[in-house]
């Protein structure tokens, strides 16, 4: 297994996380993801020991705790051995009131408190804000979020689905006071949704905040089954209302167009489509790693074959040849003046 280092701190990640929000299926949303059970995830878990993968990434929301608690569960007495990241910032079951949800310092110090004990840990190796709070000032956050890496109970910190001005002016706020900066963002990034090359890439190359990928494979659309002039398969993410990627964000014509190229590329390699899919974005500048579900055991070994051996130029560029989608304002003006404006090097 690779190992990479997270963003500009010391932390070094696998390339490969192993995401449990198949663990739980607590409710509604989350049963079209999974049901996985304490004896299924602790196999899981030893499955990807095994393989190196010593990563894995759960949040307070995922089964209203029921993730965290079943990871905490699967990992027994190797915590010595593993990293975690957990997140906090947006509301859990039917909870309500007036400080319910955000990142406010209240929130934060109840939310960290509630993970540590669901997760069976003294610490989070790395604590993600799952979103932007605007509610609060961004000083209050981070103040917090410094306070708890003083104390031991936070490693890391990191955001999760920022823009670009809420990561930069969070980093601008922690230098100005010291405090503990975003190493890693959390953010959506697959071959048929390249936003995050836009403006969130060249930010985390300049301040070296590494990207860890969720849902690397588009909630199951780049996994192999989605086909052209086929309907998506009844037991999918999407089919059954669970997909955290919505349908107007993935044309259907660019998602046909890009697995296509996918089966050319599958089909030189050996590979399967979904294995050329995460390892074209362990390719991309600054992905430190991607996170990978699976709700059984074949699922998991497929996608860890998915390291070990890299596409080619020409493989990567008939993906992205493919995968190129029109841009808004104003990086497509930006694009057209590329020698003020360069994009980054991906070969």
């Amino acid at each position: 297994m690779e190992y990479r280092f997270l963003g500009g701190s010391g932390l070094q990640v696998p390339v490969l996380t192993f995401g449990t929000a198949t663990f739980g299926g607590g409710n509604q949303f989350f049963k079209a993801w999974g049901s996985t059970q304490v004896d299924e995830a602790t196999r899981l878990v030893n499955l990807c020991m095994d393989a190196g993968v010593n990563l894995f990434d759960t949040a307070n929301t995922y089964s209203d705790g029921l993730s965290e608690e079943i990871l905490g569960k699967a990992i027994g007495g190797q915590r010595d051995k593993v990293l975690i990241s957990t997140k906090s910032t947006f509301p859990m079951g039917n909870a309500s009131g007036a400080n319910y949800q955000g990142s406010g310092r209240s929130q934060l110090i109840k939310n960290v408190e509630a993970s540590l004990r669901r997760l069976n840990t003294d610490y989070i190796d790395i604590y993600h804000m799952h979103g932007f709070d605007g509610n609060t000032p961004v000083e209050e956050v981070l103040r917090s979020l410094d306070d708890l890496v003083q104390s031991g109970k936070i490693r890391y910190i990191a955001a999760s689905n920022f823009s670009g001005w809420h990561l930069m002016k969070s980093l601008s706020v922690s230098e100005r006071y010291g405090w503990s900066r975003y190493v890693a963002h959390q953010v959506y990034y697959s071959l048929v949704n390249r936003e995050y090359e836009w403006e969130l890439m060249p930010l985390g190359l300049d301040q070296k905040v590494g990207a860890l990928v969720w849902s690397p494979l588009a909630a199951g659309m780049l996994g192999g089954k989605y086909r052209r002039n086929q309907p998506f398969p009844a037991d999918s993410r999407v089919a059954q209302g669970g997909s955290p990627v919505p349908s107007f964000a993935v044309p259907d014509e660019l998602l046909y167009k890009v697995v296509d190229a996918l089966d050319e590329v599958a089909a030189e390699t050996g590979k399967t489509v979904a294995q050329v899919a995460l390892n074209w974005l362990l390719q991309r500048p600054t992905v430190s790693s991607i996170v990978i579900g699976a709700r059984n055991e074949e699922q998991l070994k497929q996608n860890l074959a998915a390291v070990g051996w890299n596409l080619t130029v020409d493989q990567i560029k008939k993906l992205d040849a493919a995968s190129d989608a029109p841009t808004v304002y104003p990086y497509w003006h930006q694009r057209n003046n590329l020698k003020l404006n360069p994009l980054p090097k991906f070969y």
